[in-house]
This record gives C-alpha cells, sequence and structure tokens, in this order.
C-alpha cells in the first residue's frame, strides 16, 4: 500500500508565453499534480513563487489529500502554481499569466476531476479568472471548477474566518484536555495577517487574552492582554505590528520565551527550530500555518511534554470551507453563514476529535495520530476499490 500512496497519480508540467505590458515575451513554468484521486476529485491550491519546483508542488498535493481524509471531504490531493515573482507583475500581465496558465492545465481541471483553489500570492480575482476561463472554454458559466471565489460569482460565506475559526476548535479541545481551558488563557499570536489577525479576534471572543503578536520582522506584548480590533486597525494602516500604541516592543525570540499558554503560529514556515524550542514556555503551540514547526523542533518539544497541534488539522477549516462551497455549486443553492458555520463546527470537531482518540490510543503525538487517521481511510478506500484492471 505504501508504494502506491506514496507517489503521485499524475503530474503536468507547462511552459507557455505571456506577453508583457512592453510587448516584451516571456516564457513561464507551470505544474499541476494530483496525488490520489481514489475518494473523490482532487482539489488545491495554486500559487505563484519564484522558487516553486515540482518537488514542492508534489508534497502539497499530498498533504492535501491526507487533510481531505482528515476531516472525511470526499477529495483527493492536487496542487499546482507557477514559477513567478508576481510583484513584478502588473494586474493585467497577472490576468493574461492566469488565463494561459488555467488553459494549459485545462485538460486536468473540471468540477468532477480536479477544483483549484487559492494559495500563496494567489486569492479570489485569480480564482475568478481561472473560472472565467474555463466557463469561456466550456461556452457556459461552470461556477464550481474553482473554490476560493468571490460571493457574487458562487462563493460562499464564511471564509474570511473559516481557517481561524477551525484552529480555534482544536485550541480550545486540547486546551480543554489539558485541563486548561480558553477562557483567561494567555495567548501569543506569531503571524498577523488575514489569519492571524481573525484569529486573534475569534480567540478574544471565546475569553483567550492576546499577549503578544509578531508580524514577520517585529513583535509586541502587554502582559495585561492587547486590544485586537486596535492592533488590527493599526497593521491595516502601517503594513506593520511596530509602535503599536501601549505596547512593549521586543524581538520574537522574546515573545516566545513569554510567559503563556497557547503560542499560534499564523505566519511563515519553520518559526519553531531545535535553536528555540527549548526557549518556549507555552505547553501548548497551534500550527494555524503549514509547517509552523520543523521536525527537529517537534522532538525537542516532544521532550519537553509541549502538546503541538499540528497543520494538517489546525487548518483544515479551510479545506472544508472549500468542500462547502463545491458543494453550494454544485447544488446551485446556497447556505445562510449560521449553517456553514455550524457545519464546520462539527465536522472540525469530529475530526480532532478521532485525533486525540488515536493519540490516547497509540501513545503518539497529535501529529503522528492525525496522519494515523488520514492514511488508514485512503488505503481503506483504496483496498476497497481495489486494482484495475
Amino acid at each position: 500500500m505504501h508504494r502506491v500512496l506514496r507517489v503521485p497519480k499524475r503530474e503536468l508540467t507547462v511552459n507557455f508565453p505571456v506577453t508583457h505590458d512592453d510587448g516584451r515575451v516571456d516564457v513561464y513554468t507551470g505544474f499541476r499534480v494530483h496525488h490520489n484521486v481514489n475518494r473523490g476529485p482532487v482539489s488545491g491550491g495554486v500559487r505563484y513563487v519564484p522558487s516553486l519546483d515540482l518537488d514542492e508542488v508534489r508534497a502539497l498535493a499530498m498533504l492535501n489529500t491526507w487533510k481531505a481524509a482528515l476531516v472525511q471531504i470526499p477529495f483527493g490531493g492536487a496542487a499546482g502554481g507557477v514559477r513567478v515573482n508576481p510583484r513584478r507583475l502588473s494586474e493585467n500581465e497577472r490576468q493574461g499569466l492566469t488565463r494561459r496558465y488555467a488553459t494549459e492545465i485545462g485538460i486536468l481541471l473540471g468540477t468532477d476531476s480536479d477544483i483549484p483553489s487559492p494559495d500563496v500570492n494567489t486569492g479570489s480575482q485569480t480564482m475568478a479568472w481561472i473560472m472565467d476561463t474555463l466557463s469561456m472554454h466550456q461556452g457556459h458559466t461552470v461556477a464550481a471548477s474553482v473554490i476560493g471565489k468571490p460571493l457574487a460569482i458562487g462563493g460562499t460565506r464564511g471564509r474570511r474566518s473559516a481557517t481561524a475559526r477551525g484552529a480555534v476548535r482544536c485550541i480550545a479541545s486540547a486546551a480543554e484536555t489539558g485541563g486548561r481551558g480558553l477562557e483567561g488563557a494567555r495567548v501569543v499570536v506569531q503571524g498577523f495577517g488575514r489569519v492571524g489577525m481573525t484569529l486573534a479576534e475569534e480567540l478574544r471572543q471565546v475569553g483567550a487574552v492576546i499577549v503578544g503578536v509578531a508580524d514577520d520582522r517585529d513583535a509586541v506584548a502587554n502582559a495585561r492582554g492587547i486590544d485586537v480590533r486596535a492592533a488590527s486597525e493599526w497593521m491595516r494602516e502601517h503594513d506593520a505590528i511596530r509602535d503599536l500604541p501601549h505596547t512593549e516592543a521586543m524581538t520574537k525570540a522574546e515573545l516566545f520565551a513569554m510567559e503563556c499558554d497557547v503560542v499560534a503560529l499564523a505566519g511563515l514556515q519553520g518559526e519553531i527550530t531545535d535553536a528555540n524550542a527549548d526557549a518556549l514556555r507555552a505547553p501548548l503551540v497551534a500550527e494555524v500555518a503549514n509547517g509552523g514547526t520543523t521536525p527537529a523542533a517537534d522532538l525537542v518539544l516532544a521532550d519537553r511534554g509541549v502538546t503541538v497541534i499540528p497543520d494538517i488539522i489546525c487548518t483544515s477549516g479551510g479545506t472544508v470551507l472549500g468542500y462547502f462551497e463545491w458543494v453550494q455549486d454544485m447544488q446551485a443553492f446556497f447556505w445562510d453563514e449560521e449553517e456553514i458555520t455550524g457545519q464546520l463546527d462539527r465536522i472540525v470537531d469530529e475530526a480532532m476529535t478521532k485525533v486525540q482518540e488515536m493519540a490516547s490510543t497509540e501513545r503518539v503525538d497529535l501529529r503522528a495520530a492525525a496522519m494515523m487517521v488520514a492514511v488508514a481511510r485512503v488505503a481503506e478506500t483504496t483496498t476497497l476499490r481495489g486494482l484495475y484492471p
């Protein structure tokens, strides 16, 4: 079984020209990988990064297979993107690149085969361009061909808060298991972009106190609590958390060493390493962004008895909401936000409970338990379907 699951189902590499605003033509390289299709159509992000390569896309596609299986979503894993620095492109050039990329990988895409979603340096506008391109090829609107679209063209309510909301459900469950709960819990949030700001607000609403915040450059703290709304407004206005009123400036190393109950990693990959894991004073770490801790840091934290909620479950709210968008588009029937959040909470809670039960039964950490649950589900599906021919 491991020989089947360790390799992708299919891979596509495309090289395509794009005309720039000044008339210059450059050739770009794009990728799309399907890891496993046994549980249903594949889905996964499209990212625009200058260092993108096929190995990275393969790894992301496999991760998306496990994520979907863990929350019982009938998707397989896919991933893709273009090797490009989007900051060097005008909006018109980004649109041209997106439409040509969608056309090149269009042989793989479809509502029942592969549904792209936003990822690094792509967003709802990128998904709108892809959906429109695929619709033009079909001769009619195919709203369910992508997820992460604007609400006006078939997107779903609840997208802004889905990842953060799912993370809070996981953090609350882990905190309660540890006998602490979130009421009055002191939380440090590393990464104060869209997800980090929403996470801080969601945590505040359930009674947690945000005592420290960091962006990708600076950190600030207030042991009595930071005004989350004021911090979010400051961040939007200044694009930096530095000099936030009523806080003390510090380095990220000092922030991680603060006395607190939870550290939520909502920023870049590899923020907790074996070099700083020993200084961490929180008993609970939540990976609200992919790869918040390194494998070496995992070992250090495990030896110290620190609980790590892995990204595969902690970021699952976004995966669940993407599935909800696809379902609504396929039915052409849209749900209100109350129904969406209720269903999302139920699915994430059930997944987290299953992971915790596996961890307790097998005496492993939450990361290993999550992978055990996910891989077992994909393996079961593969076994039941058998081999063709």
